[in-house]
């Protein structure tokens, strides 16, 4: 599990051995890091109230959020008003989506210590198994949440872009050949995520690593989220 500082220095030395493409990636990119979040509920709904929005917005919609409600309490979220969810700034496919995550949190369809005993895919069967969790949603709450060592968000725009430009890629690798790719990153892909990502910033000054509840601006935020 990745939960010092550390551990990215250990991932990066490995990283750095495994695939000597990574050395000059890494001196561009600068420290990495840790970056590691919230655990269970609230930090799952942190990162649903991340998706499709800037980071001024998920920053406010989360404080105004947490100001209504307990965020570790399932049964008051899954007893929320369509107008205090409303008041903490969430949109419509977001409210059906936290009310589904209570519902599973509360009937123990979804259970945040077993995730932390499943391996990733079966973690990320049993929460995209919920209403408006994706795939990305599910692998960031497993690389930040849970310091999984070995999760790579292939889908998020800002690692497509990256990578493409860190490798000289002709264009940029869509989600299935970019998952790919990083198999030769394994076991160490969640510390190559965290490259990636400080990379992209580097070269661009943009904003690119998902928010974290527990902090909400640490640092970089996606480009690229689920529709919710």
């Amino acid at each position: 599990m990745i939960r010092t500082q550390a551990d990215i220095e250990a991932g990066l030395l490995a990283l750095r051995e495994a695939d000597p493409r990574l050395e000059a990636v890494i001196s561009i990119a600068g420290p990495v890091p840790l970056r590691l979040g919230a655990p269970g509920l609230r930090g799952f709904l942190g990162t649903i109230v991340a998706q499709q929005v800037s980071r001024a917005s998920a920053d406010a919609i989360f404080a105004r959020f947490a100001g209504e409600f307990d965020l570790d309490d399932a049964e008051a979220l899954r007893a929320a008003s369509d107008e205090a969810l409303r008041r903490a700034g969430l949109s419509r496919p977001k409210m059906r989506t936290v009310r589904a995550i209570a519902e599973a949190v509360a009937t123990g369809a979804l259970d945040f210590e077993r995730l932390e005993r499943l391996d990733a895919a079966s973690a990320i069967e049993e929460m995209t198994a919920i209403h408006g969790v994706g795939r990305w949603t599910a692998e960031c709450h497993l690389l930040f949440a849970l310091g999984h060592p070995d999760v790579f968000p292939a889908g998020d725009l800002a690692l497509q872009v990256a990578v493409a430009h860190a490798l000289a890629l002709p264009e940029r690798p869509r989600e299935k050949p970019l998952a790919a790719m990083a198999e030769v990153w394994s076991p160490h892909r969640a510390t190559a995520a965290r490259l990636f990502w400080s990379y992209y910033h580097a070269l661009t000054r943009r904003d690119a690593a998902p928010a974290s509840a527990e902090n909400p601006s640490p640092g970089l935020r996606p480009i690229v989220h689920e529709r919710g």
